[in-house]
């Protein structure tokens, strides 16, 4: 990874208040992703990226119901193969790598969007894609500035990282200035989402009050794709993804 110039630190997953402690605080919203493609610098033989953990390898990464998270990695080398550019919606960031879904996710994307606008709701993507090594680079950069103990509160690791299987967009709107913050879920357009996501095959990966479930706190900027069929059983049925799949 090329840390001469690492990207803003990436508040990915906002973690509820704690009490106070030496550390510092992040920041209350989600900072900006890296402007530019991150060169993918592939680490020296025997070294893994800075705070990964053994866990249990994802062997169907390409799967569009798989479960990425604390305890299930994907594999360093994993990139979809239909990786599509976002040339038809609205985007925030620059960074090509960023403004890319796989296919399936990105024209359910598009009609999300559309929908959304038809009922005078303008959307914007902001992060889509990440490779590992962007993930990696994000998350070095958090342990440095705030510790690893604040970096595995806030960040994912890298292969821990559903922006990763490329099927999930964090996205925003004007009233929050295009950033990533939970006030989302408190604007027109964040409510509407999280009414209509699944209509589109999206849920709200990340759900309040699920926090010990899913590892990371309410995230309602974070819309996973997986097909209309199963995002309304799991809208329906009130479960995060990994609840459902226990059942």
């Amino acid at each position: 990874i090329n840390n001469d110039k690492l990207p803003p630190i990436e508040h990915e997953e906002e973690i509820q208040e704690e009490e106070a402690s030496n550390e510092p605080e992040p920041a209350e919203e989600e900072p900006d992703e890296p402007e530019e493609p991150i060169e993918q610098e592939e680490p020296a033989p025997n070294q893994e990226a800075e705070g990964v953990e053994k866990g249990i390898l994802i062997e169907n990464p390409d799967s569009l119901d798989v479960i990425v998270n604390k305890k299930r990695n994907l594999p360093e080398n994993y990139v979809p193969e239909d990786l599509t550019a976002l040339t038809d919606i609205p985007t925030v960031l620059s960074n090509p790598e960023v403004n890319q879904l796989r296919k399936a996710a990105y024209e359910a994307l598009k009609e999300l969007f559309d929908a959304a606008k038809e009922e005078g709701y303008e959307l914007h993507a902001r992060s889509g894609y990440r490779s590992y090594y962007t993930q990696a680079s994000l998350y070095t950069s958090y342990v440095e500035n705030y510790g690893k103990a604040a970096a595995d509160k806030y960040s994912a690791k890298p292969g821990q990282s559903e922006h990763q299987t490329g099927l999930s967009m964090d996205i925003t709107c004007e009233a929050i200035n295009y950033k990533l913050d939970t006030t989302f879920g408190e604007t027109e357009e964040g409510k509407w989402v999280a009414e209509n996501a699944h209509r589109y095959g999206f849920i709200i990966r990340y759900p309040k009050g699920k926090e010990d479930i899913t590892g990371y706190a309410y995230e309602p900027w974070h819309i996973r794709y997986l097909g209309v069929e199963l995002a309304e059983k799991i809208y329906e049925s009130g479960l995060t993804l990994e609840e459902y799949f226990q059942q």
